[in-house]
């Protein structure tokens, strides 16, 4: 039995200005497509410049006493395109136009030809990150079934063939990222909730075939969107209970913005839940208080031996201020969460 609720982040860690430019950034939906033209480093110092602002992450989030950390996704444009984009099969320079989850059009990857990974895209990264601290380290990649939606098919006779051999690619990255060293390897598929009937014919098997072989601890993180893109999100879940039959050991959900009804946590029995309890569509710090209350309300639905807190989301749209703040806040909140009489 654990003596306190640990605590970890979700993704991704704000993006310094000098790096990138946020105002583009914040001014379109992610994009699905590369965007080099968003750094305002030039090509030869970018990857010192992207390691530097990893360490910045990086000691953000120790010194907010984060339990479970990542490299804060920073030599990323969006949580998915990096590896995405890496992928064989794709035309990147002659993108197609579909319509995104908040309703506006995005460029998307056209699949042209067979999907297959050339080359492990994120290893270096974790190396690098596992070389500078000694906490657990979570590394993240999109999901099959997110990246399936995220390009035009015209190829594969349709999207669950496609994110069959998307799983495949995850599972080869998977594989040799935690051979790199990462303690945790979480999927995401914030998509999910959008397509969530074709996610009931074959998300789950996708997602097993992605995490097949993974000795890691394994998590499937889904949400809304972004704080920053959705503002106003359903209190449930439309595609959730059905990871419970997913091979996913622990279940990444937002629950503060949306104001989450906690009783669906019953209905995820072997799940360790990862439950958001940052609002980040509000720049305002959240008492410890207001956090421990939050953990102490899903403690009467899971015990805490499978329970941790995170903040909702990827905190990559907040100033780094406010970032830093709210993971203090997070981490004086379980402390308050006497875990031994819950």
């Amino acid at each position: 039995m654990k003596d306190r609720l640990l605590t970890t982040v979700v993704g991704s860690y704000p993006q310094p200005d000098w790096l990138i430019d946020r105002r583009a950034l914040s001014s379109a939906p992610p994009p699905r497509i590369r965007q080099t033209s968003l750094w305002r480093v030039a090509p030869e110092y970018l990857q010192d410049a992207q390691d530097a602002a990893t360490i910045v992450a990086l000691r953000d989030m120790e010194r907010a006493g984060i339990d479970i950390v990542t490299d804060g996704e920073i030599r990323r444009e969006s949580y998915s395109n990096r590896f995405a984009t890496s992928l064989d099969g794709l035309d990147l320079e002659r993108p197609a136009q579909i319509i995104g989850r908040s309703g506006r059009p995005m460029l998307v990857p056209r699949v042209i030809g067979l999907v297959r990974r050339i080359d492990s895209v994120l290893s270096r990264d974790v190396k690098f990150l596992r070389e500078n601290t000694d906490r657990r380290i979570k590394v993240t990649i999109p999901g099959p079934f997110t990246m399936a939606q995220q390009v035009q098919n015209e190829y594969y006779s349709g999207k669950e063939d496609l994110a069959i051999d998307l799983a495949k690619c995850v599972n080869l990255e998977a594989k040799e990222v935690v051979a790199a060293g990462a303690d945790v390897l979480q999927l995401d598929e914030p998509w999910l909730q959008t397509f969530a009937d074709e996610a009931r014919r074959y998300a789950v098997s996708v997602i097993d075939r992605a995490l097949d072989g993974i000795t890691a601890t394994t998590v499937v993180h889904s949400c809304f969107g972004y704080a920053a893109m959705v503002k106003d999100k359903p209190s449930r879940y439309p595609f959730l209970t059905e990871l419970e039959d997913s091979a996913a050991q622990q279940i990444s959900i937002e629950a503060a913005q949306p104001k989450l009804d906690l009783n669906v946590l019953d209905e995820l029995p072997t799940k360790t839940i990862i439950l958001g309890v940052l609002n980040l569509n509000d720049a305002g710090i959240e008492s410890p208080e207001s956090i421990a209350a939050r953990a102490r309300e899903a403690l009467t639905h899971v015990p805490p031996d499978r329970l941790l807190l995170a903040p909702d989301c990827g905190m990559k749209y907040l100033s780094r201020e406010v970032a830093f703040q709210k993971l203090k806040a997070l981490k004086a909140g379980s402390m308050l969460v006497s875990v031994q009489n819950s």
